[in-house]
């Protein structure tokens, strides 16, 4: 749909533009320069991250008002005003908040995914290589692309993330603080990396919770981890100043280790446990009341409990959505799901009270993307009732939902950050790269991004 005129707070990139800044650029990929931070500090402290597996027919709910061969489905009825992104009628399905399990979780301050679409932003065209004539459909390749922002990619999202806060965890340390790395939960895909970033690469948490994590330390008598600390010194001091960094690496890794563990075994993060001890403004109990007790379910809690600890950044997989086949009768289902955990992760964040002043919801970003988009070849479905990937534009298309504080805060709630034309989903307006948005997730939570995908730049439009 065609994006309206609105009066938003001046943004950074605004004033930019107003005193003819050249880095202001409409499109974003161009490629002939690194891109340095676009705001100033942290803007968020945590961040969701979400992929929908498999590939998602992203115009089938989160960019609606286009032709049928492309959301077949219709729009969603009683949607909040103010919304200028189109919902569809699967984000307005709510089984979740029906019978006493529904009622309970509306007392929780449940919500229809479309009353509040306006505190959340649409980019309905993300693409991984807008210069590209085509888009990669390929399962593989699309997955290396969302996992690294390239094909065969080395280093991991999540692996970047770390790395560009290696300083704010050094100077938490040196404050006698143990600040949290970024999580991935499940994937090892989002864990890659070598060289200076191997140090860096994100614990992956098999499972849904660290029942069988134990504190390593505690198994180790003083005099042995004595003998251990000096080894350690002995070994550094003979070492040449090229390898230090290796020891150094190692070292710290042992002593995260030591206090990841006494975190990793405080009964907070025990989310299955339904106790009824509020801590940041709400119980596990409660927290299972609102999310239920499926996979993505389970991991969207811990993460938040992680949160806690200061965490800053949960990576999971969520659904499974290449349906080739049976689309038209099993997206709607699978749908309930997600929207069951887009609400329940809206209710919890208004919910609960963050550690450093304000709601959860003030600090936190929720993202939600995938390999790739969908396509029918201009048909409501294909001969199976499915749909497929290939080289168009609805394969191309990761119309991708921003959610948090930082989007009313911007002045982007409810709006749409481009648009498509309704009969080919052409763009009319902005286009991103993917690694442009995960640079700018990087901005956002003020980590050091001058070694990532130097050629894209952070999306100006979340800096005020």
């Amino acid at each position: 749909m065609r994006t309206k005129p609105r009066s938003t707070p001046l943004s950074r990139r605004r004033l930019l533009q107003g005193l003819g800044a050249a880095v202001a650029f409409p499109h974003i990929w161009i490629p002939n320069k690194a891109y340095a931070q676009a705001g100033p500090g942290q803007a968020v402290r945590h961040l969701i991250y979400i992929r929908l597996s498999g590939g998602f027919r992203f115009s089938a709910a989160f960019n609606g008002d286009v032709a049928a061969q492309f959301n077949p489905f219709g729009k969603a009825s009683n949607v909040a005003a103010g919304t200028e992104w189109t919902p569809t009628e699967l984000l307005g399905r709510s089984p979740f908040l029906e019978g006493n399990e529904g009622t309970r979780r509306t007392e929780l301050g449940m919500l229809p995914v479309p009353q509040f679409t306006n505190q959340m932003c649409v980019l309905p065209c993300v693409d991984h290589e807008p210069t590209s004539q085509r888009a990669d459909g390929n399962h593989e390749t699309g997955l290396e692309r969302f996992l690294t922002g390239y094909v065969g990619g080395t280093t991991s999202f999540l692996t970047l993330l770390n790395h560009g806060m290696r300083e704010r965890v050094a100077q938490e340390a040196a404050e006698g603080r143990t600040m949290l790395p970024a999580f991935s939960m499940g994937s090892a895909g989002m864990a890659l990396g070598s060289g200076v970033y191997a140090a860096f690469r994100p614990p992956v948490l098999e499972g849904n919770s660290f029942d069988r994590f134990g504190d390593p330390a505690s198994a180790i008598p003083a005099w042995a981890q004595r003998i251990a600390d000096n080894m350690d010194q002995r070994v550094h001091a003979r070492l040449h100043g090229d390898h230090r960094p290796i020891i150094e690496a190692y070292r710290g890794t042992r002593e995260a280790t030591a206090s990841y563990g006494r975190i990793f075994n405080d009964p907070l993060l025990k989310v299955g446990d339904n106790s009824n001890d509020v801590v940041d403004g709400i119980s596990n109990r409660e927290l299972s009341d609102l999310f239920g007790n499926n996979g993505p379910a389970r991991r969207a809690a811990l993460a938040l409990r992680l949160f806690h600890f200061g965490c800053p950044a949960v990576f999971f997989d969520q659904g499974g959505y290449d349906y080739h086949s049976g689309e038209d009768r099993f997206l709607p289902t699978a749908m309930e799901s997600l929207n069951h955990l887009i609400s329940a992760l809206h209710a919890a964040l208004h919910r609960m009270q963050h550690p450093a002043g304000g709601t959860y919801w003030d600090h936190t970003l929720v993202v939600m993307g995938s390999e790739f988009g969908r396509s029918t070849g201009n048909q409501r479905f294909n001969s199976a009732g499915g749909s497929d990937h290939g080289s168009d534009n609805a394969t191309r298309w990761m119309s991708m939902p921003f959610m948090g504080g930082i989007v009313e805060r911007a002045g982007l709630g409810g709006r749409s950050l481009g648009e498509t034309r309704s009969s080919d989903l052409q763009a009319l307006g902005e286009v991103y790269s993917y690694r442009s948005v995960l640079k700018t997730l990087m901005d956002l939570l003020g980590a050091d991004h001058a070694q990532a995908f130097p050629a894209d730049a952070p999306i100006q439009e979340f800096w005020v």
